[in-house]
């Protein structure tokens, strides 16, 4: 079962008080400790983009910045507050009534798909506190709805595996805002373990660990340029890549293999040599991490962005230029970082140079593009959790 403090999932749940709340000034003020704390991590994805909606391969680790969803009381409905954008619209325990607006659309749909696995409809009072940025690419929403379904989960003394829960949180992002996405987000919110990566194969969700060399780091430059995936090409460019599946006559980009692209109409063949290709860069990434051969996988990453500007076409001048100047600063290589059309890209340097290649790419990226581009360190981390 998902890796919980046991205490969360005693025969007998959590004792609801008397009218099923408790003060939330007592709660605020630490007179009243909270019953449960959820952990939920934001992700960085190494290598492997656009290919988790095709059955492909991906390469993500779990991210020190993360979403905390802590429950003061247990309810009869779901009342949500976030410490940044204030309370949510409450909803019923099942998802049910009326859809709510807002973030708290993203926890009714948690809730609509944990009710339809079996999930007993017990109400919960809670705050929500982010240290993702949104829009840069770092699964900001993933973090939300695993956050929100464990917390769910151990408040009702429900158990799921870890991809269980993964799962429905990836139907949850579809029924919330329509967003297709594949499992890479959720599947690396729950399978986190510190300084590793996850290999995974999104079509039979195997998976294996690949461990990050410590002389290497994470850098992820924010281009400004934020960007939702409910309102970008996402959604078109996963009807592009099924289209040209179904040419190729299979639904798995893993089946595919680069001759079998003679024929297709240009755009298919585009999109679909894009994941075609990035499978293999994947397996060849965790390869060079494995070995240690930073240049190796630098390399790859410049010919992942490189696939993903001219094949997938998901990049922007923005993105382009931060691979340009963290090249020119010393990276080992980079690539646009998430789904593309804004966000942030994630640069592979040495440890010892990260503050150096982080403050010069800043300095010119203001200079050409007017924009900060801020960034930090991500560290591969531990997966979602709960402690009581």
């Amino acid at each position: 079962m998902l890796y919980l403090d046991r205490r969360a999932y005693t025969s007998g749940g959590i004792p609801r008080s008397a009218g099923g709340t408790r003060p939330a000034a007592a709660v605020a003020s630490g007179l009243v400790a909270p019953l449960l704390t959820a952990w939920a991590p934001g992700r960085v994805n190494l290598i492997g983009e656009h290919t988790d909606y095709s059955g492909g391969l991906v390469l993500p680790a779990a991210i020190q910045l993360g979403v905390t969803v802590t429950v003061d009381a247990l309810s009869d409905a779901v009342a949500l507050t976030s410490t940044k954008l204030g309370p949510g619209e409450p909803f019923a325990p099942d998802g049910g009534g009326a859809p709510v607006g807002g973030w708290a659309r993203y926890g009714q749909a948690v809730a609509a798909e944990l009710a339809g696995l079996g999930r007993p409809p017990l109400g919960l009072t809670a705050r929500i506190d982010s240290t993702v940025p949104a829009g840069a690419g770092l699964s900001s929403s993933a973090a939300l709805e695993v956050g929100i379904a464990l917390a769910l989960c151990a408040a009702a003394a429900f158990e799921l595996e870890p991809l269980q829960l993964a799962l429905a949180c990836q139907r949850a992002e579809l029924r919330a805002v329509g967003v297709p996405c594949g499992i890479l987000d959720q599947a690396a919110c729950v399978l986190g373990r510190p300084d590793t990566a996850i290999l995974l194969d999104c079509a039979t969700l195997e998976h294996r660990q690949v461990p990050v060399p410590g002389e290497a780091a994470l850098l992820v430059i924010d281009s400004g340029v934020e960007r939702s995936l409910e309102s970008s090409g996402y959604a078109q460019r996963r009807q592009e890549l099924e289209h040209a599946l179904r040419l190729a006559g299979t639904t798995r980009s893993t089946e595919v293999s680069l001759p079998q692209l003679e024929g297709l109409d240009p755009l298919s063949a585009r999109r679909l040599r894009h994941v075609v290709s990035e499978n293999r860069r994947v397996l060849d990434f965790a390869a060079a991490f494995e070995e240690r051969d930073l240049a190796e996988a630098g390399r790859l990453l410049l010919a992942s962005h490189t696939s993903l500007r001219d094949d997938y076409e998901v990049s922007i001048p923005e993105l382009d230029l931060l691979v340009e100047l963290a090249c020119a600063a010393g990276a080992h290589g980079a690539q646009l970082l998430g789904g593309g059309f804004g966000g942030s890209v994630l640069a592979l340097v040495d440890t010892a140079r990260a503050d150096e290649i982080a403050s010069g790419v800043a300095s010119r990226y203001r200079e050409r593009s007017g924009r900060d581009g801020r960034s930090l360190t991500a560290h591969a981390s531990a997966g979602a959790s709960v402690q009581r």
